[in-house]
């Protein structure tokens, strides 16, 4: 069955971007729910239980359709938020390096220019919803904004990095500020983790 992952980090580590008490209730609660109701969900199809939740959302055609709707949405919280803890961390921030940031650069023209659409991807989302960074199956990458727990893996990408945009991330300490929140997130993103994320995505595109 699905387990809620340990957070890296303490509650308080991202201090003073992102505040202890939003981490503490986003992940032992927000991120719990949807673990325990994903659970809830394969529980009843045997041939789910086993599966990885990459795996049932890569192919949300094959999932019995009773369970469908619960995969998605809750399938996709507990992915989004796995990815979200893994490529944060404190004293972080910054800019990406070596290959990764030419890789950066190549695509997107520059690593302002990526931040620039990459905020304004997480800033338009109406409502609730995620910005991703994303892998294609030719080892490009791109900027996805999608809403609610709606998950790239399901439209056949690899997502590498994500900002999550919906009000629980940030509403404790930023209330309706979401262009606040998103400039105080960018202070802890881990570039050597979605550099690894990145590089994993590439070699699973190996055959």
């Amino acid at each position: 069955m699905h387990t809620l992952p340990k957070l890296p980090y303490a509650f308080d580590a991202l201090e003073p971007h992102l505040d202890a008490r939003t981490l503490e209730v986003h992940h032992d609660k927000h991120h719990a729910t949807y673990v325990a109701k994903l659970n809830e969900a394969v529980e009843k199809h045997s041939a789910l239980r086993d599966k990885p939740v990459e795996e049932l959302l890569r192919d949300l055609a094959a999932v019995p359709e009773d369970v469908r709707a619960a995969v998605k949405n809750h399938g996709g919280g507990h992915a989004s938020h796995t990815l979200f803890w893994s490529i944060m961390a404190p004293q972080k921030g910054g800019e990406p390096a070596g290959g990764f940031a030419l890789k950066m650069d190549e695509t997107f023209g520059s690593f302002a220019a990526f931040k620039e659409t990459f905020t304004k991807a997480t800033l338009g989302i109406f409502g609730s919803g995620w910005a991703w960074l994303v892998v294609d199956k030719d080892g490009k990458m791109s900027i996805l904004a999608l809403p609610n727990q709606d998950n790239p893996l399901s439209a056949g990408f690899t997502p590498i990095m994500n900002c999550d945009a919906w009000e629980h991330a940030y509403y404790l300490k930023f209330q309706n500020r979401r262009p606040e929140y998103v400039e105080a997130w960018w202070n802890v993103v881990n570039w050597d983790a979605v550099n690894e994320h990145y590089r994993a995505a590439i070699r699973g595109l190996v055959k």
